[in-house]
């Protein structure tokens, strides 16, 4: 299985230089000048990473054979790829290690199945696949997935009211009584009369 870790962005400068979005949360060992780096499609790569540097908080690099903004700007949307192994970081899980687990509640009830994770600018979220096929985003906080048991198979989850869908069927309308005000034939409920 492999692992994403950029996508390649827009070219910076006229020498061949892209930006790259990250996905990985430490590109000094990822981009070491030097190595070489699959892609996705594999027909763009393998890359060799000729340049890497930290500019107003975006990584750029230059990659072997790309010298001007042209071929640089052709090489947007690829995606920087390495082969996955088992995070060894205490409270870190590469997404294929959380794709599959059993989601469930904290008393066991089984929600549905992870089927990855989704990186967004706040945080990371877990993307579930419940059990009527819905597909909901939980946020990967403590707070609301306190327990990852990659060995056990599940992720346990805490989530607010109304988060899974299969709370939001048993959230009620509250229906009007007769004589509350509503009235079915259209008028505002008052006599007509100015007092």
């Amino acid at each position: 299985m492999q692992l994403t870790v950029a996508r390649i962005g827009r070219a910076h400068g006229l020498r061949g230089e892209v930006a790259l979005d990250l996905r990985t949360d430490n590109p000094e060992a990822r981009l070491v000048v030097g190595s070489s780096i699959d892609t996705e499609p594999a027909e763009a790569g393998p890359l060799t990473i000729e340049r890497a540097r930290l500019h107003q908080g975006k990584w750029l690099v230059t990659f072997a054979g790309v010298t001007d903004r042209s071929a640089a700007e052709r090489m947007r949307g690829v995606t920087l790829v390495v082969e996955a192994d088992v995070s060894d970081e205490e409270d870190a899980w590469y997404p294929h290690e959380l794709a599959g687990l059993r989601a469930e509640l904290e008393d066991g009830t089984v929600v549905g199945e992870v089927q990855g994770l989704e990186h967004l600018p706040a945080h990371d979220m877990l993307v579930i696949k419940e059990t009527d096929g819905s597909r909901t985003l939980v946020p990967f906080v403590h707070a609301i997935v306190p327990v990852v048991d990659v060995p056990g198979g599940r992720v346990v989850l805490d989530p607010p009211g109304g988060l899974l869908a299969r709370d939001a069927d048993r959230l009620e309308v509250a229906e009007p009584t007769p004589g509350s005000g509503d009235s079915s034939d259209g008028s505002d409920g008052t006599d007509g009369t100015n007092d």
